[in-house]
């Protein structure tokens, strides 16, 4: 059980944005995937739901090739791993309860009081129940990704990509964001891949972390061997200096 690239390259035209990503994640691990901005932190995990298929290697979930399936096929990876996109992406026309039952409704045969009872479990998870009957427009951007989140969950999936979930955040909502992608990790034993560049996301929640640097995974390891590593690129990025062996990408 685990996700895993082998050798991966993807390219847009003539540019070349990951060169050999070699990476994995097991059930139950928090990965953050970090790196500079444009470095093709997102394009990497985006490989994992078929939303990009690599120029060449392998993508697989638990054994199962991702780039070489069917589109009908991808549907059964998708209810497998769940993605929470940094905007959020929920539909202002309708209710939070409402956005979490969408999904639920559409995949799950279940009645309809079933339905409103797994959402309203699923919001009442992640803090949201007595806000279910608002509208997105009438909430903040941080109880929003909570009801992002909420939906993610709503197939019982057994992994989930976060793309840059505490970007835009207050520090309390960050935090509660990072609270919850731990419970997801601990009660659920859902294998979480964080796409992010908040240092204090990163060191407070990890058990793994992959930096993406020139195309491929730079370093990959638990978050101690960030914190001791004496490596110029790494101690670079962590400081935050602009002055250092880093190349900026021509984003």
């Amino acid at each position: 059980m685990s996700i895993i690239f082998k050798d991966v390259h993807r390219y847009f035209g003539s540019k070349k944005v990951l060169t050999g990503v070699n990476m994995s994640v097991q059930p139950g691990e928090k990965l953050f995937v970090i790196g500079t901005s444009g470095v093709g932190k997102s394009v990497t995990i985006k490989h994992i739901i078929g939303l990009l298929k690599p120029t060449s290697g392998e993508v697989s979930v638990d054994g199962v090739r991702v780039d070489k399936v069917s589109e009908k096929e991808l549907f059964t990876i998708r209810r497998k791993v769940a993605m929470v996109f940094q905007a959020s992406a929920l539909f202002d026309s309708l209710s939070l309860l409402e956005n979490v039952m969408l999904p639920i409704r559409k995949h799950l045969k279940l009645k309809d009081a079933e339905v409103r009872k797994k959402a309203m479990a699923l919001l009442d998870e992640v803090g949201m129940l007595k806000h279910a009957g608002l509208y997105p427009s009438e909430i903040g951007d941080g109880m929003r990704k909570r009801v992002a989140i909420a939906r993610a969950l709503s197939l019982d999936p057994a992994y989930v990509l976060f793309d840059e979930p505490t970007t835009g955040l207050d520090p309390v909502s960050a935090r509660r964001v990072d609270s919850l992608i731990s419970q997801l990790a601990t009660e659920r034993n859902a294998g979480c891949i964080i796409v992010s560049h908040d240092l204090v996301s990163i060191f407070s929640t990890a058990t793994k972390i992959a930096m993406v640097y020139k195309g491929i995974i730079y370093k990959e390891g638990p978050i101690e061997d960030f914190h001791s590593s004496t490596d110029p690129v790494i101690r670079q990025f962590l400081s935050g200096s602009s002055s250092g062996p880093m190349e900026t990408p021509g984003f």
